[in-house]
Formats: structure tokens, C-alpha cells, sequence
């Protein structure tokens, strides 16, 4: 039976709050779960990320090899940071400019659904921040600016753009779980054709 992992992964320094509660295999690698945390939360996917934890950080590789940098996020697996640096807690750094840090919590392990499709939500509370907003201070600035039509920039912040914070956004993030669960799902392997002496 596969093992799938509960993570509950909030957004810090935010409000309202935004959190994300879902499941995913226990073994998925770290760069799947970074595409999972994007489809969850509403990201672009635009910018760089790291996982860190205990003082190992796991991202995009310089594929040059100049600069020390984080360790591969492509071979690494959620099971493997649990293990190796026996921790149940991950942060998550979006977008090295804004700073959009997410704290991952591992809430239980167990068996998978039979026939579920992972990513699998289970709740989801607050809407993500636009991209590019400047970060928390940004954020909370864009949403006074919102909110008080005598602001300065009240217009510049509600110009094209239809945000409510307390909307998570569910069905968007549904179909982006699906869009993620067929996109992952495993292959039929194409038989091997040997020839035989006739």
C-alpha cells in the first residue's frame, strides 16, 4: 500500500490567513511537491523556491555547477528529509524577491485512499497573494490601499484586478490538483519486442 503524508502548509507573516491542507505521497520528490504547494496556494510558478530544513536547503541546482547552492530538489523525496534530518517541520521560500515563506507541517502519515487521485485536497482557507506584491509588507499595504477608497493608490490597486482575500480559490485549485495527479500519473510501459530466430 502507498503512504501518503497530510501537509498543512501556511503562508507566514499573512492576513488573513492562508492555508492549504492536503495529501500527497509520501515519496514524492521535492520538485513535485513544489508544483503541488504552486497549484495549492495560487502561485505562478515565475520564480525560484527552496525547501529548508536543519540547515539543508533543496531547490534549482546552478546546472553550472559555479555556486554552492541548494541540493537538488528533483532528487531528493519528502520521505528522504523526514528521515535524514528527522524533522516533520519544512519551510518553503517562494520568490527570493517577495520572501514568500511558507511553514509545511507533516499532520499524520497513512495509507492511501484506493482509487483516490493525488494531490488531494482537503481544505483550503484565504486567497494567495497577488505575485509581485512586495511580499508580507506589500501585501498588507495592497490591502489597505483596497479597502480605503481615499487612499492614494486605491485606484492603481483595484485596476483590473478582482481579488477577495478570503477566497482560497477551491475549484481552481481542484482542477489544478487533477491537472497534476493525471500529469504524474505512471506510464503503461510499451512491451519490449525481441526478435526470435525464426
Amino acid at each position: 500500500m502507498t503512504l501518503v503524508a497530510r501537509l498543512k502548509v501556511t503562508l507566514s507573516d499573512v492576513e488573513p490567513e492562508v492555508l492549504r491542507r492536503f495529501d500527497v505521497p509520501l515519496k514524492i520528490r521535492l520538485s513535485r511537491l513544489h508544483e503541488a504547494i504552486q497549484a495549492a496556494m495560487g502561485w505562478s510558478d515565475t520564480h525560484l523556491y527552496e525547501f529548508r530544513a536543519g540547515g539543508v536547503g533543496w531547490g534549482v541546482a546552478d546546472p553550472d555547477g559555479f555556486h554552492d547552492g541548494p541540493l537538488p530538489a528533483s532528487k531528493t523525496s519528502l520521505l528522504d528529509v523526514i528521515e535524514d534530518v528527522g524533522t516533520k517541520t519544512i519551510h518553503y521560500i517562494y520568490d527570493f524577491g517577495d520572501n514568500w515563506h511558507h511553514v509545511i507541517r507533516v499532520e499524520k502519515i497513512g495509507d492511501a485512499i484506493p482509487g483516490a487521485d493525488y494531490p488531494r485536497l482537503v481544505r483550503a482557507i484565504g486567497a494567495c497573494p497577488p505575485e509581485d506584491v512586495g511580499g508580507a509588507p506589500g501585501y498588507a499595504e495592497f490591502l489597505v490601499a483596497r479597502a480605503d477608497p481615499n487612499h492614494e493608490a486605491h485606484a492603481e490597486m483595484m485596476d483590473g484586478c478582482k481579488f477577495d482575500p478570503d477566497d482560497a480559490g477551491i475549484d481552481r485549485i481542484l482542477d489544478n490538483f487533477e491537472r497534476l495527479a493525471k500529469k504524474w500519473a505512471p506510464r503503461p510501459r510499451k512491451p519490449k519486442f525481441t526478435s526470435r530466430p525464426l
